[in-house]
């Protein structure tokens, strides 16, 4: 991927230019300042949300603040804002962050009518929104996603939370955003490693909803972006407290958030859409065996499999099986012990609750680690 790589050092030359001739955002990115934009309830438009609230915070991460933080501020006309940086990672994803970002907000006397804008990935939005949602009872936040696992997933639906006791998002609202604007330049910046990671959410659309989806590659994935949200927004309209659709949503994550909770324990750990990757596949053997999935899309989704993970280090091995199996009763699915499989009958036909038996588990982390190790 030379030609991202390119496109990366551009854009950096662009960043350091408007900081150097205070040039706005819009002048110095024509080619790639389109943006997205979804709002809760009756449209008013980011700026009115700026100009009504009492003050304005932007929480970011330390790997975000310096290409974004300032054009951001810049781009709102919010140059006063109270900009809350944290560090980068899951592994901050939790209470200790989010009562720094409380506190923060106590110190500047924030009340009800304050605005955090969340700016950054899954991580940032979802804790953001979370500190937002419980702060004074709830005050309003908006999300500004900068990476492609976000613009598709996590900055939208209306899902917050946190990771607690070393589980994923055990802790959480719902609570939706004011709005989500997305705009593709911020991709410019993204890692390629972070650009594969969003594609597996991407593809992970293809199989619930539209075959079209599974066409994705690190070329075309900016057609589709758009059409992710599409599919995501509609399910949450239908079901927005997931009691039963939205359930298909977390096809894949099952398996992969308790990889990526074991993987975070040791000194490799995965990104999140790399652990989905995996989690689809696992999702897709245990289809072919109990749902009656067509095997060719298994075998399909195995040739993606090497283009998902190829900058991940994945030290996984049978060894590893008894301690991910662990995490799996803190699957928030979960009716009682038993874990509830999100699977597929065929593309675009999922099933959700499915009771799946642990001996069936086991074999799927078995096929998956021993798939990854060869390749």
């Amino acid at each position: 991927m030379s030609d991202l790589r390119i496109n990366i050092n551009q854009a950096l030359e662009r960043i350091d230019s408007r900081q150097r001739t205070a040039q706005p955002w819009n002048d110095m990115h024509t080619e790639a300042s389109e943006s997205m934009s979804f709002q809760r309830g009756m449209a008013r438009g980011m700026e009115s949300m700026l100009s009504e609230a009492s003050q304005v915070f932007i929480l970011t991460d330390e790997n975000v603040a310096p290409f974004w933080l300032p054009e951001v501020a810049y781009w709102l006309h919010c140059d006063s804002a109270t900009d809350i940086v944290i560090k980068a990672g899951e592994q901050y994803k939790n209470l200790q962050t989010v009562q720094r970002i409380w506190k923060t907000l106590m110190k500047h006397h924030a009340d009800r009518n304050a605005l955090l804008i969340n700016l950054g990935g899954g991580v940032i939005t979802d804790l953001g929104g979370f500190a937002a949602s419980t702060y004074k009872r709830g005050i309003k936040f908006i999300n500004v996603p900068t990476t492609l696992l976000a613009m598709v997933d996590a900055a939208i639906g209306g899902k917050t939370g946190i990771d607690f006791g070393g589980a994923k998002n055990q802790l959480g609202t719902f609570a939706e955003a004011e709005e989500v604007r997305i705009k593709p330049v911020f991709l410019t910046t993204l890692p390629e490693r972070e650009l594969r990671s969003g594609l597996a959410e991407m593809l992970k659309y293809g199989f619930i909803a539209d075959s079209k989806l599974l066409e994705i590659n690190l070329e075309n994935y900016q057609d589709f972006i758009l059409r992710c949200d599409e599919i995501k927004r509609e399910i949450v309209k239908q079901d927005p407290t997931e009691k039963g659709l939205r359930k298909i949503l977390n096809f894949g994550h099952t398996i992969g958030h308790i990889i990526e909770s074991h993987c975070l324990t040791t000194d490799y750990p995965l990104l999140h859409g790399e652990t989905v990757a995996l989690g689809i596949c696992a999702a897709l053997w245990i289809s072919v065996q109990q749902c009656g999935l067509d095997e060719k899309v298994l075998q399909t989704f195995e040739n993606q499999l090497p283009m998902l993970l190829s900058e991940a280090e994945i030290r996984l091995s049978d060894a590893d099986i008894e301690s991910i199996l662990t995490y799996l009763v803190h699957d928030k699915k979960n009716k009682g012990d038993k874990p509830q499989f999100v699977l597929l009958e065929a593309v675009g036909k999922p099933v959700w609750d499915v009771d799946v038996k642990p001996e069936i588990v086991k074999q799927s982390l078995l096929y998956i680690i021993n798939k990854v190790s060869r390749q």
